[in-house]
């Protein structure tokens, strides 16, 4: 414990003191996010942020990571690398929608070579195919969650502690994913320190995407001895729920509207909907931790419970999940509170 400790301690420090240097050279390279008629702020804000998440994630890792899982880390470094190379590249120029699927994937197949997959079915393939939309799928997740100040961020702080709890619970203990997640809360609470709101730095692509590679790495390698995987596989989806229900909602949304959910972008988040609902942008913003908190618990109950117990309850929460988009349509449609 002492080593995830400093882990987290070191990557927290440097995020705190690299995240005004990269507002700094945001700045003078022009990386700024210009106000639009989707967005929430009012002037540009730099971009970066990720960067200094990313460097205390890394940095923290190479320096008091343990040695034995040197090969797995490397692997889940270079795709972690890769995709937030993408990311920069995004917060600078632009890329396309399928510019930035296609490095996604290829992070992917990084992890894939380098050993981190699903281990569900006896076919390979099916375990390399559940990977990769698993990937793909909760990287994403955390760019569109990425909406409101402190949001993403905050978020991704709540779910990593869970994946370090769920190491810790069970044995043996899961060093490398305690690692991992250790050094992801103390990047994120880092720049969380800049990022709430009123925000003076955003984390961009380059760390909604990272992030979210990084906490779907995490789901991936965690591992339930224990208990069956016929019961465990749901707990990644449970910790993880806040995100997937977000991104749920806005393709349900977009495409019941006949708009295209990738290219389109707008305020019909679960964020958005809450603050159409009267809370203030911090009261919606701390809504979600604590919502993103009890899908942890939730996820935390599965690891011990029985197969009955466990899909009952599986069950309940996503008809709880379902509930809840068709009631956000109907108070909220598209993002804006129904008046009539």
């Amino acid at each position: 414990m002492i080593q995830i400790a400093l882990i987290l301690f070191v990557a927290l420090t440097f995020s705190i003191v690299a995240t005004p240097l990269a507002r700094r050279a945001a700045l003078r390279t022009g990386v700024v996010a210009i106000p639009r008629s989707r967005d929430l702020h009012i002037a540009p804000v730099p971009l970066l942020g990720g960067v200094a998440i990313y460097g205390g994630f890394v940095v923290a890792l190479l320096v008091l990571g343990d040695q034995r899982y040197i090969r797995e880390l490397v692997a889940i470094l270079v795709g972690a690398t890769l995709i937030s190379l993408f990311g920069l590249a995004d917060d600078r120029w632009g890329l396309r929608a399928s510019v930035k699927m296609g490095g996604q994937v290829l992070a992917g197949l990084v992890l894939l070579l380098g050993g981190t997959q699903v281990q569900l079915f006896d076919q390979a393939w099916m375990n390399w195919v559940i990977t990769l939309i698993w990937v793909v799928g909760i990287t994403n997740a955390l760019n569109l969650l990425d909406n409101m100040d402190g949001l993403s961020a905050g978020v991704a702080t709540v779910a990593a502690a869970f994946f370090l709890l769920l190491a810790a619970m069970n044995e043996p203990r899961q060093v490398l994913v305690g690692a991992m997640a250790a050094a992801l809360i103390g990047g994120c609470v880092g720049f969380l320190r800049y990022n709430l709101n009123p925000a003076t730095i955003f984390m961009g692509d380059t760390g909604s995407l990272f992030i979210g590679f990084i906490l779907a790495a995490l789901g991936v390698k965690l591992r339930f001895l224990g208990n069956t995987p016929v019961v465990t596989w749901m707990v990644p989806i449970c910790v993880l729920a806040l995100p997937i229900l977000d991104t749920s909602l806005v393709f349900i949304s977009r495409i019941r509207r006949r708009v295209n959910p990738f290219t389109t972008a707008g305020k019909d988040h679960l964020s958005h909907r809450l603050a159409a609902l009267g809370l203030s942008k911090r009261e919606a913003v701390l809504t979600c931790y604590l919502i993103a908190g009890f899908c942890g618990l939730v996820g935390v109950y599965l690891t011990q419970a029985r197969l009955h117990e466990a899909y009952l309850v599986a069950g309940a929460f996503a008809a709880a999940g379902m509930g809840a988009i068709i009631w956000l349509e109907r108070v909220c449609p598209g993002g804006v509170r129904r008046t009539g």
